[in-house]
């Protein structure tokens, strides 16, 4: 007898590409292609002084809960410590944020992205990378934001100066 059910998709504590974005190490948990475009999972190492510059995604809202260590969420509006167990959400809409881990401890953070996209942009830019190490972020200056804002646009985000949340 066959089933019309679709299974569960599993994935195992190493499995998923794992990527170096901007010096951060991404393990992506679960794509849109996986989930019809609902939403996707990305699994973040934060290395101390880590952490992506200030961008913003009008199209998509992204979440973070923290697994381990902390992180600094500012925004246009606001600046707020993620400590361990915290939630924070960038609402739809296009706000800048960015945020950094500012401790000598590894942040550990589950990312969930509604609806997919960004998972692919990550695939996009990053390097693949073994399980739990990190590369060197590179530079953010003038020319490789300048280089990188085609790829930024295509996944609808924008990109601002490392300065720009002062």
């Amino acid at each position: 007898m066959e089933s019309s059910k679709v299974p569960p998709i599993t994935l195992g504590p190493q499995g998923g590409q794992n990527l170096s974005v901007v010096g951060d190490t991404y393990r992506i948990l679960i794509t849109g292609k996986e989930t019809g475009g609902a939403f996707a999972a990305i699994d973040m190492l934060i290395p101390p002084g880590g952490g992506p510059g200030p961008h913003s995604h009008a199209n998509f809202q992204e979440s973070f809960y923290v697994i381990d260590g902390e992180i600094e969420v500012k925004s246009e509006v606001s600046t707020y410590t993620a400590k361990k167990g915290s939630f924070v959400s960038i609402p739809k809409g296009g706000i800048v944020h960015c945020f950094k881990n500012k401790t000598n401890q590894t942040a550990h953070l589950l990312c969930l992205v509604v609806p997919s996209g960004l998972e692919d942009f990550f695939v996009e830019i990053g390097q693949p990378v073994a399980v739990g190490s990190f590369l060197s972020p590179p530079p953010m200056d003038e020319a490789a934001m300048k280089k990188m804002q085609p790829i930024v646009e295509k996944y609808g985000q924008k990109l601002f100066p490392p300065d720009y949340l002062g």
